[in-house]
């Protein structure tokens, strides 16, 4: 009798485990990606590269994702995302400081009907609406604009930050983002708001949105550059192409981009605007607005259902404070060897013309030197090429 208690009660237990399983939900994921890098041209003295170079399609990751069916619809749901370098082990570095979730970390609830609301640390609604009609989508890094001026690349979250996310209507989305300062008795200093709207209709689609992120308010908390007390991480990598400008203000980007899909091609196009603006506070010799122009194409064609090569061009005009031109264009080929495994190799040549500040030399206009996507290799020179064979592995 004892023995038939216990096993009544195993399966009352295993029942009820099952009944709460189907209404909640926790996944653990990520990805590897890394790859052997060469850089001609990757530094001042114009020296060459070799090294293993890691997140070149998608930055590496792991993290834990969930959802609990609250009723009528409505459903909890919450993300935490870190990011690290496989080459040795540390996390990744996000903005200021290095951060355990340093990619994503939010909680909020979802409903079909009503659309989602979040609250945490979060991508901002260009991101999500806009970069996915972009070659940035596709092949990453080697891909974006030079020195990401427009956040293409995801350099840049939000802390802080409320988040809604509408329904999709007759294919049509929209999100909103507002992210608080959390400054007593400044309630406008550090802070950041975009809103961004997406179309698809059959092979078409369309997307278009502005994001505009705020300084510290003070020099001593700006301290020679982006502020480590404001919501958004900036958009600096570390090349001279806006580094110099990351005691602005404020940024503002505006970004638009359309794509066209037939059959195992794809076309996309882009337009972004990136202001960087300066105020008393900004780095001396940072008087005038440093804008950047930057306009996109990309085509793509799925060569069989494991093989995808795409082409890419930038064109990015700084104007204002300096005058530049960059000039890029970047090929690259990815293979699937299973649903969670794929090869790829992606390479990029740049041509920088005109002049550009040194941000390691007190601001001095120099020659334009070039600066391949967002990876922050500053060459001595107006030309440099990035090469890149690498792995990416799914869990």
């Amino acid at each position: 009798m004892k023995r038939i208690a216990l096993s009544t009660l195993s399966l009352a237990l295993l029942g009820a485990a099952g009944a709460a399983h189907a209404q909640s939900s926790v996944t653990l994921y990520g990805l590897i990606d890394d790859s052997i890098q060469y850089v001609h041209n990757a530094n001042p003295a114009n020296d060459n590269l070799w090294q293993l170079a890691a997140g070149n399609l998608q930055g590496s990751r792991w993290g834990v994702k969930g959802t609990e069916d609250l009723g009528g619809g409505l459903k909890a749901i919450f993300q935490l995302e870190s990011g690290f370098n496989p080459n040795n082990g540390k996390m990744g570095s996000y903005g200021t400081g290095t951060k355990l979730f340093g990619r994503q970390a939010y909680v909020g609830v979802t409903h079909d009907a009503y659309g989602t609301f979040t609250v945490g640390r979060q991508y901002d609604p260009l991101v999500d609406l806009v970069q996915p009609l972009t070659a940035d989508n596709y092949f990453g890094s080697t891909f974006t604009t030079p020195g990401d001026v427009d956040n293409n690349d995801n350099s840049s979250r939000t802390n802080n930050a409320i988040k809604y996310v509408s329904p999709v209507w007759s294919g049509f989305q929209f999100e909103g983002m507002y992210a608080l300062g959390g400054v007593a008795g400044a309630t406008g200093a550090g802070q950041s708001w975009a809103g961004a709207a997406t179309w698809a209709g059959g092979p078409f689609s369309v997307a278009a949105g502005y994001f505009h992120m705020s300084n510290a308010n003070t020099i001593a908390g700006r301290a020679g550059t982006w502020g480590t007390g404001v919501t958004s991480d900036g958009t600096f990598d570390g090349s001279n192409v806006n580094q110099f400008y990351s005691t602005a203000k404020a940024i503002d980007i505006t970004s638009a981009a359309a794509q066209y899909v037939t059959g195992p091609f794809t076309f996309n196009i882009r337009y972004s605007f990136a202001q960087y603006k300066p105020d008393a506070f900004s780095g001396a010799g940072f008087a005038e607005q440093e804008k950047f122009h930057v306009a996109g194409a990309y085509a793509g064609y799925q060569v069989t259902p494991a093989m995808l090569i795409g082409l890419g061009y930038i064109y990015t005009h700084a104007a204002g404070d300096t005058s530049a031109n960059y000039h890029q264009v970047s090929l690259g080929g990815d293979y699937n060897l299973s649903k969670r495994t794929d090869l790829y190799l992606v390479g990029a040549y740049q041509h920088a013309s005109g002049h550009q500040r040194d941000a390691s030399n007190g601001g001095a206009i120099i020659d334009a030197g070039a600066s391949v996507g967002s990876y922050g290799y500053q060459a001595g020179s107006s030309n440099q090429e990035i090469i890149s064979l690498g792995i990416r592995h799914k869990f």
